[in-house]
């Protein structure tokens, strides 16, 4: 089906998420922005998806999708949702370096795509900085089609503790090409676009956020699912502390962990992740937390419904991230819990403000925090839980991110 080159059409091409929808940063930015923009008549975006591996995209698990294209095996090769044009591609088993294949390879289908449906002055917006070795040509045949290309670099990757040191100087290097030859460079965070500006010098940067929700779970107290899952783990309403999010060294689980088996608090703190044995036996040998029955590791929740629930039922959340722009999960966690202990760095203070309470990784910094927060009384969280809720309606709503988008779209 060729595509309509009305000059009244925007298209853009979004590469670097594996999948609509999932539990992700990207996965879920993907999925808002197409939402909040599907009846925009003037915006067509193309979303590529990865066809198989690590977080590759199931169409089976989003609702409204229209089946446009299927391979000879009759897998799903496309498809229509939230009325963009979704492909997905298959991957190669490289490991890591898989993404930098798949990057390269949905820009090259991207740049293709519009030479075969005859479509002008598109945009390619690419998350995070993974293909700095083929920018270059990739951008001169974007060019030859009147295309932009913008970057979303996303948080400082060259600093992840899970990289070996040649990884992490190719992700530097990566990021230094990436950035230069980008159009636009649009930051998910304060603090990354002031990085970029210093450390590369480029004019042309803005910032937008992610964004979250601040509406209750659909589902109730009593629900089956939402009982059955607390039961299953052993815990209560309010009489857990949480964290989610990926369990990599970077997020600081071991500090988490050590300070709350040093704390008095007789609340459990659970701890939802997709599990890393190495690094969990790392910390078992360091920790031994095995011997404290607070500390529970209680898997992956992919249902939106169910894990929002989790949050509201929280006593309080906790946020270690350190590396990166404006984590969704602490987002997430402003919209839905009402305490909220955060680590004090810069990312995540432009976030909370003065809606959260902040710890430091000094020894015995968050279980002191941790013994007071148990003590706060009922008032005291309230304010924080509705300052919390109103710093994502005023500045992280997907309403206002899309809007912030379209400023960016139409200013092609």
């Amino acid at each position: 089906m060729i595509e309509s080159s009305n000059k009244d059409v925007q298209h853009i091409f979004i590469i670097g998420s594996k999948s609509i929808g999932q539990y992700g940063g990207y996965e879920t930015f993907v999925d808002k922005l197409s939402e909040q923009h599907k009846n925009n008549l003037n915006i067509k975006y193309h979303i590529a998806c990865k066809a198989n591996g690590s977080g590759f995209m199931d169409e089976s698990k989003l609702e409204g999708v229209e089946i446009t294209k299927k391979n000879s095996d009759g897998t799903v090769s496309e498809f229509t949702y939230n009325n963009a044009h979704v492909f997905k591609l298959p991957c190669p088993n490289l490991g890591p370096a898989v993404a930098i294949v798949y990057d390269r390879a949905a820009m090259r289908y991207s740049i293709e795509y519009c030479i075969q449906n005859n479509i002008k002055h598109p945009i390619f917006y690419i998350l995070t900085c993974r293909i700095g070795p083929f920018i270059g040509g990739l951008r001169r045949k974007a060019k030859r089609l009147g295309g932009r290309y913008y970057l979303n670099p996303d948080g400082h990757e060259w600093m992840r503790a899970k990289w070996s040191a040649p990884v992490r100087k190719y992700w530097k290097w990566s990021e230094k090409k990436m950035v230069n030859a980008a159009d636009l460079v649009i930051c998910d965070s304060v603090n990354i676009e002031k990085y970029i500006k210093k450390e590369y010098g480029h004019p042309n940067t803005t910032y937008i956020a992610y964004g979250a929700d601040i509406t209750p779970s659909t589902l109730s107290d009593s629900d089956p699912k939402f009982t059955g899952w607390l039961r299953e783990k052993g815990l209560e309403p309010n009489g857990y502390y949480l964290v989610v999010g990926r369990f990599v060294p970077e997020n600081n689980y071991e500090t988490m962990i050590r300070e709350f088996m040093k704390c008095d608090s007789r609340r459990s703190f659970a701890i939802i992740t997709n599990m890393n044995k190495e690094l969990e036996e790392e910390l078992e040998q360091k920790l031994n937390f095995s011997r404290d029955p607070r500390i529970k590791f209680v898997g992956t929740v992919y249902d939106r419904e169910l894990l929002k629930k989790i949050r509201e039922n929280a006593f309080g959340y906790f946020h270690g991230h350190e590396v990166g722009g404006t984590n969704p999960s602490l987002l997430e966690a402003l919209g839905s819990t009402r305490l909220n202990l955060i680590l004090d760095v810069g990312f995540n203070r432009e976030v909370g403000g003065d809606a959260v309470l902040y710890w430091t990784k000094k020894d015995g910094d968050l279980a002191a925090l941790i013994n007071s927060a148990d003590l706060m009384d009922k008032n005291s969280i309230e304010v924080l839980s509705k300052k919390s809720k109103e710093r994502i309606r005023t500045a992280y709503s997907w309403k206002f991110i899309g809007d912030e988008y379209m400023k960016v779209w139409n200013n092609v």
